[in-house]
């Protein structure tokens, strides 16, 4: 089992036949143990190797789209791209390894998944800080 970054099946044929509106529907991001079995072929949100710690509740957090599908200002622009407001439990316990964005309703379609790279322990706060909202570096970039 292992984590694999990137966005998934799902995601890649629910937009062009309308499983997502970034303007209406609502977004989670659950967090992940090391162990847990994601990639591009996981089709909903699974409690399976979801983490537990003080803070966190099954499911995870409500994302708020911080900007809206766009290709910019420039009329070459190809990228099409989105993001969210970063994603903040506080208090938090907990050890995780990657994340997981989905649809909230509708049979829970995954949009991507996150690797921490390692896993990320907390006493406090965790914070997951989305880069920056342009063509380049936002978190969901359609070309």
């Amino acid at each position: 089992m292992a984590i694999e970054q990137g966005a998934t099946n799902a995601f890649r044929t629910g937009l062009p036949s309308g499983t997502f509106n970034f303007a209406s529907d609502t977004f989670k991001i659950a967090l992940y143990i090391a162990t847990a079995d994601l990639g591009p072929a996981t089709s909903a949100y699974t409690t399976s190797g979801e983490i537990t710690g003080t803070g966190y509740s099954a499911g995870g957090l409500v994302l708020t789209v911080s900007v809206q599908p766009t290709v910019g200002a420039d009329p070459n622009n190809t990228v099409a791209y989105l993001s969210f407001n970063n994603a903040l439990w506080n208090p938090a316990a907990f050890t995780c390894r990657g994340a997981l964005i989905y649809k909230s309703g509708g049979g829970n379609p995954t949009v991507c998944v996150l690797d921490f790279g390692s896993d990320k322990t907390c006493t406090t706060t965790f914070e997951i800080q989305f880069p920056s909202a342009t063509s380049t570096s936002a978190i969901i970039r359609i070309a």
